[in-house]
């Protein structure tokens, strides 16, 4: 990147914490946690900071400015202290549920991955081995569309259910952001969680994964008699039972021939569960389908059923929930991969929440860059790209993400 848009990014980051700092969001207990800040020279990041009160992290950020801002989701006796001496008190239970995580078709048009060694690339994940020269250390591109950002808002969704619908957590204790990138933050505050050790977070993981669950521990199991071959959950269950039954439903209301046959059922049993769709979900009104079709075990009831735990499961970055110490995006502070700030909402807006409108910062002036490649992507309500190799102008919060991205730079 080009020196003059190096300063560029700067400027406009400096020029938004000088004027919004007051909009700077402070944790809880701001005294006992500890921030950090990636630096824009030389990317360092700058850790064990702690701060008395609001003012003098919010002045602060206008003097450090960050490209991110971070703050622990634990809470220590000395936060400015190395590690070992901090003294733990305790942590909120927090979760990441970013795009990075979940299987969208859209990758391969958007995510671009380059090889460290040597330079080759590739669209979508990239690969365990470069195909030219066998390195394994590669730089990703990744792009915050729409369906990325709709696929990490019904995991959130998903999450929050389990929360408080599994674990009784209280909306009130809850806390949903957009992270400013491609995904959602929620964070769990309540003296019940904030003791619970690395461990027992793990186990959070797998529960709202549904990692390792067998069905025949949550309802599926063969008939108390021969009139009743197998038995099954309700779709009103509760947990997992209840979970596993409406993940099975959605899986059959919508299943091809061919994904049933990819579950494991024969092409004959596949065609005559499509051709009676209706009367098996009517089925469901009753005791459900198990056991109501002759050919289908209960081993391939099995197999259905993973089918609907997947459906159920919410995928969240498994190593950011049992980190005790973990570091966090600070609230309406900047993302220094899109120019874009992490903005908290209350959870009955989720569904009308639009986070490349409401997380836009900077909404004057326009900038000529010069990009070398990009994919389409919006910003508020305009559709810009795809470029290639082209010299544009743009608002100032499009040119900005294509800069921190480090594909176009300013034109002088």
């Amino acid at each position: 990147m080009s020196s003059l848009s190096k300063h560029f990014i700067h400027d406009r980051f400096a020029d938004y914490y000088k004027q919004h700092s007051a909009s700077i969001l402070p944790p809880t207990s701001i005294e006992k946690r500890e921030f950090g800040f990636l630096l824009f020279e030389k990317r360092m990041m700058l850790r064990h900071k702690g701060f008395r009160n609001v003012d003098n992290l919010q002045s602060s950020l206008g003097t450090i400015v960050p490209s991110d801002a971070y703050y622990s989701s634990a809470y220590y006796e000395s936060p400015e202290e190395e590690m070992k001496a901090k003294g733990w008190l305790g942590a909120d239970l927090i979760f990441d549920i970013d795009a990075d995580h979940i299987p969208t078709p859209c990758a391969t048009e958007h995510n671009i991955w380059v090889c460290n060694s040597c330079g080759a690339s590739g669209r979508g994940k990239h690969p365990l081995k470069c195909p030219t020269c066998g390195g394994i250390k590669f730089k990703e591109k990744t792009w915050p569309c729409e369906v990325c950002l709709e696929a990490t808002k019904a995991e959130t969704k998903k999450l929050v259910d389990v929360l408080t619908e599994d674990f009784g957590f209280s909306t009130e204790n809850l806390t949903v952001a957009f992270s400013g990138h491609r995904g959602y933050h929620v964070h769990v505050e309540s003296e019940e969680i904030q003791r619970v050790d690395a461990l027992a977070r793990k186990e959070i993981v797998d529960y709202v994964m549904g990692t390792g669950l067998e069905a025949d521990f949550h309802g599926l199991g063969r008939g108390a008699s021969p009139e009743i071959m197998f038995s099954g959950p309700d779709l009103d269950a509760s947990g997992w039972r209840g979970r596993v039954a409406r993940g099975t439903y959605d899986f059959l209301l919508t299943a091809s021939t061919e994904e049933l046959e990819k579950a494991g059922l024969t092409k004959i049993i596949a065609k005559t569960l499509v051709l009676n769709r209706d009367s098996l979900l009517e089925s469901w009104k009753e005791k459900g389908p198990w056991g109501s079709f002759k050919g289908l075990g209960i081993e391939t009831w099995k197999k259905i059923v993973q089918y609907g735990v997947e459906k159920q499961s919410v995928k969240v970055d498994t190593v950011v929930t049992p980190d005790i110490n973990r570091l966090i995006r600070l609230p309406n502070s900047l993302h220094g991969k899109t120019g874009l700030k992490k903005v908290e909402f209350p959870i009955a807006n989720i569904e009308i929440f639009d986070p490349l409108r409401s997380a836009v910062v900077f909404k004057e002036g326009v900038v000529t860059v010069d990009v070398s490649e990009a994919p389409q992507f919006r910003v508020e309500d305009t559709t810009y790209g795809p470029f290639e190799r082209e010299r544009v102008e743009l608002p100032t919060a499009a040119a900005l993400m294509l800069l921190c991205k480090g594909v176009a730079k300013v034109v002088q």
